[in-house]
């Protein structure tokens, strides 16, 4: 398996079939819900691959000079529960880093929220988000 900084056409692909897969069409999440205004020629995409078929990914951008939000965080169904995403989020702080950003912010659906805790990650209660599909709570943690 190889961690991947989506840099060409074939791995940014590859991001947007693995949250076709796992989010829209398990959660019934229309594409224009699941790909946003922060889906655009500048995000950042971390991809996964098993061989020849992208398995996990992650969404950045910058959220001001110092924060970058990691969202977007799947792993198909089959891989989970092996590290995948935790080698997929490690990635992704990496490059944020290299980048220059200070903190990383997820924000969590409230049942992966010990999965962000065992990675280093603090939620935040008081900020709780209602979206159309989850609720999540932020979580940051210190790059």
């Amino acid at each position: 398996m190889k961690i991947l900084r989506a840099t060409t056409t074939a791995t940014r692909a590859g991001a947007y079939y693995v949250r076709i897969q796992a989010m829209a069409r398990k959660h019934r999440i229309s594409l224009e819900v699941e790909f946003d205004e922060h889906d655009t020629p500048d995000t950042k995409y971390i991809v996964a691959v098993d061989d020849y078929l992208p398995i996990a990914t992650c969404r950045l951008y910058p959220l001001d000079e110092e924060h970058i939000m990691l969202g977007r965080i799947v792993v198909l169904p089959e891989y989970r529960h092996q590290g995948i995403g935790t080698r997929v989020v490690a990635e992704a702080e990496e490059w944020a880093r290299e980048m220059g950003f200070k903190v990383s912010v997820v924000e969590s659906r409230d049942n992966k929220i010990q999965f962000y805790e065992t990675i280093g990650y603090v939620a935040n209660f008081k900020r709780k988000i209602e979206g159309e599909t989850f609720t999540c709570f932020k979580m940051e943690k210190n790059l």
